[in-house]
């Protein structure tokens, strides 16, 4: 039955087919206040289009220091990048059977053999080098490293190490990125990206080749890949100019150099805006105005005249000396590091100058004696300084060289073992990790995978491998690619 009340409710809940017309009166009775309503739409959307171009132009920078996910031994890295490949089996990994054996072919049981040159059945090459153990514990370290040898107790020896990427190309893309084809972010980059930097005046990621010329692939060893560009890292030269056209031109007051950079700015950030795919664009953006902080912090940084005749002495720094480029790199990586700079490469032997597919002897001499005082300078200086502690130093190259001789003389690329080193950052130095065969073939005992390395050098930065993601087309990377463990027996 129906009454009054439901049939009251009924109406009220239905929802009409039509709305009867307003009369013309009716509509500018109800519609008058919002007129105003207009104007005042328009003025806050001013306020907002001017709230977001503010906070546009104050957001973070890339670079801007974050925290570790973990607990960090190490603040900075340098990373001393012997380009070619040095001879483990000659420098840290002694072999008395490969001496015994020098002459005979390689014994069936250690293939397969993979090499570049297909030096399958060359003769084995007796190492000609003098070993001597060093320090307190005994490092077995050649005569052809003997300023490195005196800071035996300070280096851990990885010498189960091995790659992929057999060619330089591969090799040296693989150690900088984790993969021996371009187009992934370097370890530097995934640094910048996980940690930022301490000094916004200065980069968070620099790279100093010891010569003009570019290592073997170029800009893409120390690039960004799909992440951001301004995580990429900076070329610094070697020689007196380091970073070229950083002073400020006679004349320029520091007023008009921000109101030139000011108005640079506004019209990359309108060219910018309608390409938000190019991240090169906001790079450049951003690199502009870390030049202009630069000119302010840079000069200072890289003014190796302030450091005493003793500290270049004790890298070598000398006109004329066959230390003094490489001596020059290490000190301005301590510097740097001194300063905030999160990650240092330094490559030495560039243009895969350690290859020594022949002369071997001749070869490593150069090679050693170019920058062996230097690492070791670099090592004592940080020590003194109490910089070791908080600095991770990484030595080696793409891969090590094979047993066998190559053309007599020389020995062919070895991508299935080879050795590194590091030192300080809470390691215990003085210690071996890790072994290759006999004859120093292959890694048989602690190997360590290129993705090994990178994890391990992130989780001294107290960052975790496999929590460091970066979207990428709906897919998270990461900068080991899922793989990799660091090694923990570093900390003894």
């Amino acid at each position: 039955m129906t009454t009054p009340t439901t049939s009251r409710l009924a109406s009220m809940n239905s929802v009409p087919h039509f709305e009867p017309a307003l009369s013309r009166r009716d509509m500018l009775l109800r519609s008058g206040a919002g007129f105003g309503g207009l104007a005042l739409a328009d003025l806050l959307s001013r306020d907002v289009s001017s709230s977001l171009l503010a906070a546009e132009s104050k957001k973070a920078s890339p670079a801007a220091p974050k925290l570790p996910t973990g607990f960090p031994h190490a603040k900075n890295v340098i990373f001393l990048f012997m380009e070619g490949g040095p001879s483990h089996m000659d420098l840290f990994d002694p072999k008395p059977l490969l001496t015994k054996m020098a002459g005979q072919p390689l014994p069936s049981s250690f293939k397969p053999v993979i090499t570049p040159m297909g030096e399958y059945n060359a003769p084995l090459l007796a190492p000609k080098r003098k070993w001597a153990q060093h320090g307190e514990s005994g490092l077995w370290v050649s005569d052809w490293l003997p300023h490195t040898a005196t800071c035996a107790d300070d280096i851990a020896v990885l010498r189960g190490c091995w790659t992929n990427g057999i060619n330089h190309s591969g090799g040296v893309c693989q150690m900088n990125t984790g993969v021996f084809t371009a187009g992934r972010p370097s370890l530097g980059a995934w640094v910048s990206y996980g940690l930022g930097t301490e000094n916004q005046n200065l980069p968070s990621f620099v790279v100093i080749p010891d010569k003009p010329s570019d290592p073997v692939n170029g800009p893409r060893n120390w690039g960004s890949g799909f992440m951001p560009a301004a995580y990429q890292g900076t070329r610094l030269h070697s020689g007196n100019e380091p970073i070229a056209n950083l002073k400020t031109p006679k004349g320029v007051t520091p007023e008009r150099q921000r109101a030139k950079l000011d108005f640079l700015t506004e019209l990359n950030r309108q060219h910018a805006k309608s390409r938000p795919q190019q991240t090169e664009l906001d790079a450049r953006i951003e690199s502009y105005e870390l030049a202009f902080r630069m000119q302010a912090t840079a000069p200072e940084a890289v003014d190796l005249s302030q450091e005493t005749a003793t500290t270049q002495e004790m890298y070598g720094i000398a006109d004329g000396a066959v230390t003094n480029t490489f001596g020059r790199n290490c000190l301005l990586a301590r510097r740097l590091v001194e300063r905030g700079v999160r990650f240092v490469q330094l490559y030495h032997g560039t243009g895969s100058k350690w290859d020594a597919h022949s002369a071997i002897e001749k070869n490593h001499t150069t090679n050693c004696g170019e920058s062996d005082k230097p690492v070791a300078g670099l090592l004592k200086d940080l020590k003194q300084r109490g910089l070791l502690d908080s600095t991770l130093v990484v030595w080696g190259g793409e891969f090590g060289r094979t047993p066998m001789s190559e053309k007599g003389d020389g020995r062919d690329h070895n991508a299935t073992g080879f050795t590194m080193w590091m030192a300080g950052a809470g390691i215990k130095g003085g210690q071996t990790i890790g072994a290759t065969d006999e004859l120093g073939l292959h890694a048989i005992e602690d190997r360590m995978h290129v993705h090994d390395l990178h994890a391990t050098i992130l989780h001294m930065l107290g960052l975790n491998h496999m929590e460091v993601v970066y979207k990428y087309k709906g897919r998270p990377e990461r900068p080991t690619l899922n793989e990799g463990s660091p090694c923990l027996k570093l900390f003894g």
